[in-house]
């Protein structure tokens, strides 16, 4: 019996609301456990990579190896970034490694496909002089500002889960005053506030107003343009630089893989620690 392809899970916006095609209904099988932006990234990374197969005259579920590697190798002819290959590739990944666990396909062709190097991105990030400042007037701007602001820098939570925010969600417990969220992948946490946070969150805000309120922030606090992610990473990076162990701050930032936090390690600078301070004493007390 045919699976249901929704408007949600659909690949294509012109698709019908049932198809016999397989490839298809594995699909909307690995769509159907993400929402929101995730979902809209992902159905992109499928359409993308379903037209190729079919400019190739290639069977998507009967794809091998050779034939994903082809298509990376593709996406590097056509000059395409390195993070956005990696990013369809975890895509086709994810697909064919859930077919695979439904039965859909023998084996996994895409489980030992090669990944491009994604190296660091120089993407500016806020050191704890700007959070400090960009939090300072989120304080002296109004109350909503301010609980938006700690929401996202000295909690570290994502745009979407401090918007999805609701007062019925907050509580105590053992002590601590805590947050109910949806973080990503619609996976439940709870996740303690700190006193400032406690003190200034007072209601929920919608997602496109959290990007104008950080924005018209950044700008009175002469930080140039700010974006909700950059408190998110200044939140990490902190952590980081305070001395928090990786694992712990892993944890704090609900990320599903090491690597994820590793890559906001790798992208502080942190200039204070650099090996040549170590050295210029080293050498002059000799």
């Amino acid at each position: 019996m045919p699976t249901l392809l929704t408007a949600d899970t659909a690949i294509c916006a012109d698709d019908p609301p049932w198809s016999p095609d397989e490839a298809h209904v594995a699909a909307a099988a690995f769509l159907a456990r993400y929402s929101g932006r995730t979902l809209e990234a992902y159905r992109h990374d499928l359409r993308y990579y379903f037209q190729w197969a079919a400019d190739q005259h290639l069977a998507v579920l009967e794809a091998s190896r050779a034939h994903i590697e082809i298509y990376r190798s593709t996406m590097e002819q056509r000059g395409l970034a390195a993070s956005t290959i990696d990013r369809r590739l975890s895509t086709v990944c994810g697909y064919y490694r859930f077919a695979h666990i439904d039965g859909r396909i023998a084996s996994n062709p895409a489980q030992y496909v090669r990944r491009p190097k994604v190296e660091p991105t120089e993407q500016h990030a806020m050191d704890r002089g700007e959070l400090g400042r960009f939090l300072f007037t989120a304080e002296h701007y109004d109350r909503a500002h301010a609980a938006l602001a700690v929401l996202l820098g000295l909690n570290g939570l994502r745009v979407s889960e401090a918007c999805a925010t609701n007062i019925e969600n907050l509580a105590f417990e053992r002590g601590h005053r805590t947050l109910r969220i949806v973080g990503k992948g619609n996976k439940p946490a709870v996740i303690p506030l700190v006193p400032r946070t406690g003190r200034t969150i007072d209601l929920a805000i919608g997602e496109r107003t959290a990007h104008r309120w950080v924005r018209s922030i950044g700008k009175r606090a002469g930080l140039g343009h700010v974006h909700p992610h950059m408190l998110r990473a200044a939140f990490i990076m902190a952590a980081l630089d305070a001395g928090v162990p990786l694992r712990d701050v892993q944890l704090a930032a609900r990320h599903a893989d090491p690597r994820t936090t590793t890559i906001y390690d790798r992208r502080r600078q942190n200039f204070d620690r650099h090996a040549a301070y170590v050295v210029v004493a080293f050498v002059a007390s000799g």
